[in-house]
């Protein structure tokens, strides 16, 4: 299938990447702009975005398949927590049903992207994986790409590294011939990919252990969410889904909501949860409790318990402790104690990177996007004709990622109904900055300089609430005052 273009080769819109939010992306766009053109550029061989790339034993959904899929395609699987493949395979099924497959370009790795007001398009230039490359020119940028490095991982040194006699592997770039079988594993790290691998991997090694530097909050929830499962036996899959996906966006909300307000009562109850899970081999007094409030962190959640039931049973261990230096056959503590591995996991996190680590330039003048504000969390002041995609921190990525593409359909509507070329939301001065993100996580804190701001006051500020982003993007006024139009040629 051709895309049909208009007589100078532009595209109406060109969406960078085919993981989740790309391909929702697309799939809004051809239900809701009909009439454009559009086109995704992925520069993997493979759809799925984060779900192609790791292949960590476990990998799994951290939140709820319910609000993690799509609000216009309900998710049927019995598995609420879902693994990494069952999720590719619903991205890759939602783009047949669309017919998005045909629109996708592989190999195609975006390296710069260039606007020009006087001919009110982006000129974008992708990396082939043959080695040459491809320009394409569009009248809106739509940047699907995530917050974080295909390429390159948060990877920290250590001393003695060279001295160890095993095996050092980074869950990012997990090597399809690693057997652990009957291994002693040591899983360094307390985020979400620690508490998914330790489960997982304990079921064939011989002994796996957690180490961590400070705690996380970890909460069991049930891998299948009874309530759904009953709504689907009695009601239309459409209403069983939204009726099941609004129970739990409210839910988080009250729950966020509680823990932001009263944190040492919901500190108290995640502890005593956890050590009810646990068990008294474990103290979670010492394991489970950070010097953080909830949800200054993301909460780590554990479908069915399996991290604490690992835990209980003995197949795993927990320690919090600090790595002095790495030794012939393990790895030094700061407690004196030697901890023996085959094999060690750095599950030490991401590297953050905007747009793919594409080069942004606006009339020449190169974007920075850390002097940039971010307008309702999704486009960047003085950046025309471009949104991005950045989902919640405190629920699941596609929420906002439904919201931004119905609002990218909503805006080029407005656009061809009033004869405008140029959509900028301009920087008011006035508004003073704040960072991007709360959260207090080392990926947050390592990627300040590369992160835009937030603003003080609407429309600047990014909620990380559902319910006040539905209320401000999809019935918002589109001509605010905050964002300026103009024709072809006139930067308004």
């Amino acid at each position: 299938m051709s895309i049909s273009l208009d007589e100078s080769g532009v595209l109406d819109v060109l969406i960078v990447g085919a993981g989740l939010s790309g391909i929702g992306a697309a799939a809004m766009l051809s239900q809701r702009c009909k009439d454009k053109s559009y086109m995704i550029l992925e520069a993997r061989s493979a759809i799925g975005g984060t779900w192609d790339l790791f292949r960590y034993p476990g990998i799994r959904s951290d939140s709820d398949m319910y609000t993690l899929g799509y609000a216009f395609r309900p998710w049927t699987d019995p598995q609420a927590i879902a693994d990494g493949p069952a999720i590719r395979a619903y991205v890759a099924d939602t783009a047949r049903a669309y017919g998005i497959d045909p629109h996708i370009r592989y190999g195609h790795k975006v390296v710069k992207a260039s606007w020009s007001s006087a001919q009110a398009v982006w000129t974008v230039t992708a990396a082939l994986a043959d080695g040459g490359e491809a320009v394409l020119r569009a009248r809106f940028l739509y940047l699907c790409s995530g917050y974080y490095s295909y390429d390159e991982a948060y990877r920290p040194s250590f001393e003695g590294e060279t001295d160890y006699r095993g095996r050092i592997v980074h869950p990012q770039f997990w090597p399809e011939d690693l057997d652990y079988s009957g291994k002693r594993v040591l899983v360094v790290g307390s985020g979400a990919t620690a508490v998914t691998l330790v489960p997982a991997m304990a079921a064939r090694a011989a002994h796996v252990t957690m180490l961590q530097r400070s705690p996380s909050y970890v909460v069991a929830r049930p891998a299948q969410d009874r309530f759904a499962r009953r709504t689907q036996r009695w009601l239309p899959p459409r209403l069983a889904y939204a009726l099941t996906r609004w129970r739990l966006i409210a839910e988080s909300i009250v729950l966020y909501r509680l823990a932001r307000g009263k944190p040492e009562l919901v500190k108290r109850h995640l502890l005593a949860q956890a050590q009810r899970q646990a068990g008294p081999g474990v103290d979670a007094g010492t394991h489970f409790s950070p010097s953080y409030k909830p949800w200054d962190q993301r909460v780590c959640l554990v479908p069915d318990g399996d991290l604490f039931r690992v835990l209980r049973q003995g197949g795993a261990e927990i320690l919090t402790d600090r790595i002095v230096r790495f030794t012939e056959r393990g790895v030094l503590l700061a407690s004196g104690r030697e901890l023996e591995a085959d094999l060690v996991v750095l599950a030490t996190g991401l590297s953050l990177k905007l747009f793919g680590g594409a080069a942004i330039e606006v009339d020449g003048r190169a974007l920075d996007p850390s002097q940039a504000m971010a307008y309702k969390g999704m486009m960047l002041s003085d950046v025309p004709n471009c949104a991005m995609t950045f989902g919640y921190t405190n629920a699941s990525w596609t929420l906002k990622a439904d919201l931004t593409a119905a609002y990218v359909c909503r805006l080029l509507s407005w656009m061809d109904r009033h004869g405008v070329a140029i959509a900028v939301p301009r920087r008011d001065p006035t508004v003073a900055s704040e960072p991007f993100l709360s959260f207090t996580s080392g990926y947050v804190q390592r990627a300040r300089d590369v992160l835009p701001s937030q603003g003080a006051r609407k429309p600047w500020q990014v909620y990380q609430n559902y319910v006040m982003d539905l209320l401000t993007i999809r019935f918002g006024r589109l001509d605010d005052g905050v964002m300026h139009f103009g024709p072809k040629g006139v930067m308004p």
